[in-house]
């Protein structure tokens, strides 16, 4: 007897919010970028890693973890990570939560807050998680663009968040432009928000903006205020852990963090994960020199793009935000011609921008040559 349901079937079980939301993007799969290139080394900037890996005391927590660790179970509290970013940012562990990356925090925020019909606030373009969790939900989401010139309206945010939204995403620095928003501007945005929003500052990519003199500690300006709120950060980015999925969020109170503890996975962050974050939270010296590096190309190829007639917002980031001047998903494949993978942005009003992390200086050569080279295919 065959018991598998036909197609048809199965598709009427899933409910609505769920079957209009579009598929996440990671990039283009690397295997059949090298299969179509013809490359023996794929050129991977569409996930914003870090090239520079982890630090030798991180490669040696992850040996040991695997060493004895894999057969049982993690602290399902990760009570020693907890207490370790609360010891080095001044906050009780109680207000910590960790999550299996910081996206993870993103959805159980939506799971625990959010009710069908709920309005949820964030920017345009932007990060394409903040819209589908809380459509996932059944939330309404309104994304605030940004001016012109990538800049923030002041104005548009106000009126967005007189709406009265339940809750309030805000990236900084942004993903995919590598904006900053500024202390004042982060002071707008609390003041516009109603005191009943949740606002969820969302810093993946703070370590690398810090140097930026606009760039504000989003957990200083948020730590003493009366309403609520949480800080998000991840290990992915500038501290080299992609692989190994953990990120945190620091909140304005305990019971906010017992009631993400009610919807997530009893064990939603790995041993090796909670012992390479330790490791990575004490090497100073590594991150510096991978922020001082990053920082470096930023610049560098920022400067060699825009020489070449590119338009390029100003990135306080690991990342490139470029403006192609023709349709983006032809660049894309252009460029996986090449044997290297960036992001074709897609969002309505950003179709001529592709969105490159950086890489080591060898690879960013080979990245701006290819690019320049296919954007000039179309200029007169």
């Amino acid at each position: 007897m065959n018991h598998v349901l036909a197609p048809a079937a199965s598709a009427s079980l899933i409910r609505s919010e769920v079957a209009g939301l579009p598929r996440y993007d990671p990039g283009a799969d690397p295997d059949e970028v090298a299969a179509l290139s013809g490359a023996r080394q794929v050129i991977k900037l569409s996930n914003n890693e870090s090239p520079f890996g982890v630090s030798p005391a991180v490669a040696e927590a992850v040996r040991l973890s695997l060493a004895d660790g894999v057969s049982r179970y993690p602290d399902p509290t990760g009570k020693r990570l907890a207490d370790a970013i609360g010891k080095s940012l001044d906050v009780p562990a109680g207000r910590v939560v960790l999550g299996n990356g910081s996206e993870n925090i993103l959805e159980l925020l939506c799971q625990a807050v959010l009710d069908p019909g709920d309005l949820v606030v964030t920017q345009a373009p932007g990060f394409s998680l903040h819209e589908t969790f809380p459509r996932v939900m059944g939330a309404r989401v309104e994304k605030v663009p940004v001016t012109a010139g990538f800049g923030f309206d002041a104005d548009a945010w106000r009126d967005a968040l007189a709406a009265g939204p339940k809750l309030v995403f805000l990236a900084n620095p942004c993903n995919p432009t590598g904006a900053v928003v500024s202390a004042g501007q982060l002071e707008h945005v609390v003041a516009a928000a109603p005191r009943s929003a949740l606002l969820v500052l969302d810093e993946a990519y703070g370590e690398f903006a810090r140097p930026d003199p606009e760039y504000p500690d989003g957990l200083e300006a948020l730590r003493g205020l009366d309403r609520p709120w949480i800080v998000l950060r991840t290990f992915s980015k500038a501290y080299g852990l992609a692989g190994v999925r953990v990120g945190y969020g620091i909140a304005s109170d305990a019971a906010l963090v017992e009631a993400l503890d009610r919807v997530r996975t009893p064990y939603n962050v790995n041993r090796p994960a909670q012992d390479a974050a330790i490791a990575a939270l004490g090497d100073h010296e590594h991150l510096a020199d991978t922020v001082r590096r990053t920082g470096l190309e930023i610049a560098r190829v920022t400067g060699r793009l825009r020489g070449a007639g590119l338009g390029v917002v100003p990135s306080s980031t690991n990342f490139l935000f470029i403006d192609t001047g023709c349709r983006s998903d032809r660049v894309a494949r252009e460029l996986h011609r090449a044997g290297i993978i960036v992001k074709a942005w897609r969002e309505p009003g950003y179709e001529n921008y592709i969105r490159a992390s950086l890489s080591t200086p060898e690879e960013n050569d080979v990245f701006v040559r290819c690019l320049t080279e296919i954007c000039a295919k179309d200029k007169p």
